[in-house]
């Protein structure tokens, strides 16, 4: 990373585990999606609409397109999305969209929300609003496979959307096509900042998406260390700056940019 001075313009921020601790969660991901399947097929049902096959099969068709999505992205980093792999399931099981029941209205059965035993760091709020009050713009670039139309449901309920008001610079995976660390996603957001990859750092969990994405784009990757991170991983990788919690970031900053 260059050592010249640059005017820091803002920070950019993973979601799952750095903002969002998903560390208490006791439950397992395929039946939470059971449950959120679960609703839209009885949504249908109730409606009048029900698909021409059984739970079971729809269930299972939905997450197997799921896995295989994300098996390709894996090797080539092109976005799944959740949506796309929602309303295709449907429809080829016989869902007709209209004005009554829409895809939309489906994706409101579905019902996205903080998940029980996820909770946000309690140093995120403070800090966020900190930054916010030294005129930095702050965003989002989350690898989900949902776009951040869904997840903007968890930021809403845990009262963390009013720190991130541009939809432009909060973003999923999902919105962009790539998934981290390929540098597009990156650049993409730091195009809708209008900022060099010098003005802005970004702040993740992940060493291999967050940092070593983030550093090929340009930017400053620093990485918040949770129990969760692999040491193989992360001996491999030099991040630019390691917190344990959002208070230690000014310091950082202190450095890079003096008089932020």
């Amino acid at each position: 990373m260059t050592n010249d001075i640059s005017q820091l313009k803002g920070i950019l921020f993973d979601l799952d585990d750095t903002l969002i601790d998903w560390s208490g969660y006791e439950g397992d991901w395929p039946s939470m999606e059971r449950r959120h399947l679960t609703q839209v097929y009885e949504f249908l049902k109730d409606a009048g609409r029900p698909l021409k096959i059984g739970f079971e099969d729809f269930a299972t068709e939905y997450r197997t397109r799921t896995a295989n999505a994300w098996e390709e992205g894996r090797a080539t980093l092109r976005a799944p999305h959740m949506i796309r792999i929602f309303e295709s399931t449907l429809a080829d099981f016989g869902f007709e969209p209209d004005d009554d029941i829409s895809y939309d209205k489906c994706l409101e059965a579905y019902g996205w929300g903080p998940v029980p035993g996820v909770k946000v760091f309690p140093d995120v709020p403070p800090m966020l609003q900190e930054f916010l009050d030294r005129g930095l713009t702050i965003g989002i670039i989350t690898n989900a496979s949902q776009p951040m139309r869904v997840r903007d449901h968890e930021l809403a309920g845990f009262d963390l959307l009013r720190y991130f008001q541009n939809d432009e610079i909060r973003l999923a995976a999902a919105d962009i096509g790539y998934l981290k660390p390929h540098p597009q996603i990156f650049h993409h957001v730091l195009d809708k900042m209008d900022a060099r990859p010098t003005e802005v750092i970004y702040v993740g969990d992940n060493p291999v998406a967050d940092i070593v994405g983030a550093q090929h784009a340009g930017m400053r990757g620093v990485l918040r260390w949770t129990d969760n991170i692999s040491p193989l991983a992360s001996d491999l990788v030099e991040p630019d700056g390691i917190i344990e919690t959002f208070y230690e970031l000014p310091k950082l900053l202190d450095d890079w940019f003096p008089g932020w």
